[in-house]
Formats: C-alpha cells, structure tokens, sequence
C-alpha cells in the first residue's frame, strides 16, 4: 500500500460565534444563512497516516442552520501552494496526490421534520447525523470513501458551553486499498463543543473543539499488526473572529491516528521507519467570511 496522508480541516469558523456576527451584519455576506469561508490552512505534524506530514492548503469552509438543516463542511485543495514536507502528496502531484479531500457533517432534525417535541432532561433536540469524507485521490490506492450515519443531538448543559453529540455506524467503501473496503466496518463517537470567551481586539474570542472516538472495526483483524481497530482524534481550538477575517491556532491529538499502530515497523519502499500515529499535531489558519 502506498503511503497516503490524510488532510483534515482545522475547524477554523465557530457556527456559533461566527453566525453571532453573520446576524448582526447579514447585509454584507453573500447569503444570511449559508455562511461560508475561504481559508489557508498551516498544519505540522499532522497524523492521519504512518509517517509525520506537514502541508500548506486552500480551504473552502461553510456552516448553516436552517429550520430543520444543520450542517458543517469543507473541501481542501491539498499542497495547494506547492509547500509541505517529504510525505506531502496533493493537488500537483499527479501520480499520487489528491486534488480534492472533502467532509461534510449533514444533521437533519427529527423533532422538525416530525413536528414532534422529543426533548428528554438536557437533550434538547435529535438529528438523523451524517459525517460523510471523500478523497478525490487518482487511484484506488489513494482514495478514501467513508459514510459514518447515525444519530445526534444537541444537549443543553444550562451554561455558557454548547454541545452537541453523535454516534455513527460506518460504512467503508474505497480506503486507499485497505482490508475493510466495501463493508460495514466499525462506529464513531463524536463530541462538539464551543464556549464563548469574551471580546478581544475588537473580535469575539472562543474555544471550540470536537472529538472523535473510533471503534470496533476488523481492519486489525487476521494479523495486520500495523493497524489498529480504534483510533482517536482530538481537536483543541482557539479562534478570534471578526465581521470577515477570523484567525485560528489549533492543537490536534491522535491516538493511533487514521488506525495506524502507533510504533510498529514498515517499509514502503524507501527504507524501513517506525510509525508515529499517536501524539499532538498543529494548525495555523486565517480566513475570509464572505
């Protein structure tokens, strides 16, 4: 198998924050409701794969929230500036790289679309959850087609903090040639959170972050010691947004990340090297909200 890194979005835009500004100033954005961005996106270290990458990338962002439609997205344009380490393969490496890497998390309320009030203590609202990612790579071998679907909710915790929770069953189609394509493999857990921290240099400063808990897949399964049936994702985020221009410093932890095995040996034809799967990753951002 060929060594293809993943690219993720850092998360740059808060729909809480951000849609807080988009309202006061709705006359100046393109839509009121569909709010979007286009970003440069700084990572090092990042590992959703075997081997430490670091990239410069082109990020389209947007996030909207309409009567029973949620949804957060992107699509990234890897390497787009041509910077990035020894691993780095994207949009102009033609053999190898990605031009497109995508997700998409469309929730649908069940509460809206049913008329129904299904709010229990604390959870406010259901969702039909979607977190859907797609790797435009130019080949089987680096390409990725992931559906995780299931349920979400929102979760009211009486403070400032929102939250938001989902759990999927995934569906693997394409996964860069691995053992678990084209079935049923495996669930996700994610947690989002965002909490208001105040005014700053004229802008709105927050924390926002999300979790991700991967389980019970069978891509370890029959000896494949280098890869891992679980795997962690756990991104930590500090954003300061204005009316436009927002700014965004992130730290990202993974746990035998892309379910790679952290410390285990491979060789993909250029000498043998340990996996670094496990361990902090770092984001840079700066965007325009239009």
């Amino acid at each position: 198998m060929k060594n293809k890194i993943l690219l993720a979005s850092a998360l740059l835009i808060s729909s809480y924050s951000a849609q807080s500004l988009a309202e006061d100033l709705k006359d100046q954005y393109v839509s009121d409701w569909w709010h979007q961005s286009i970003n440069v996106v700084g990572s090092y270290h990042t590992r959703f794969g075997p081997q430490l990458n670091n990239d410069v990338y082109l990020e389209y962002e947007a996030f909207a929230r309409k009567d029973w439609f949620d949804f957060y997205g992107y699509v990234d344009v890897p390497k787009f500036f041509g910077v990035g380490n020894g691993n780095d393969n994207g949009i102009w490496d033609k053999k190898v790289g990605s031009p497109l890497f995508m997700e998409i998390e469309p929730r649908f309320s069940i509460d809206k679309l049913t008329g129904t009030d299904l709010s229990i203590g604390p959870i406010k609202e259901w969702y039909f959850a979607n977190n859907y990612i797609y790797d435009m790579g130019p080949n089987n071998a680096n390409r990725q087609n992931t559906w995780y679907m299931g349920l979400g909710t929102d979760v009211n915790t009486y403070t400032p903090l929102n939250l938001s929770l989902n759990v999927y069953a995934k569906y693997q189609w394409q996964n860069y040639g691995a053992a678990n394509e084209n079935q049923w493999d495996g669930y996700r857990f994610k947690v989002k959170y965002f909490l208001p921290l105040g005014d700053m240099w004229g802008g709105k400063v927050s924390y926002i972050g999300f979790t991700n808990f991967d389980w019970g897949s069978d891509l370890a399964d029959n000896g494949n010691t280098s890869r891992s049936n679980n795997s962690i994702a756990s991104s930590h985020i500090l954003a300061l947004n204005y009316a436009h221009w927002h700014y965004s410093l992130v730290a990202r932890y993974f746990h035998n990340g892309g379910q790679w095995e952290d410390g285990t040996g491979l060789n993909f034809g250029k000498g043998d090297f340990t996996v670094k799967s496990t361990g902090w990753g770092y984001y840079a951002v700066i965007g325009y909200s239009f």
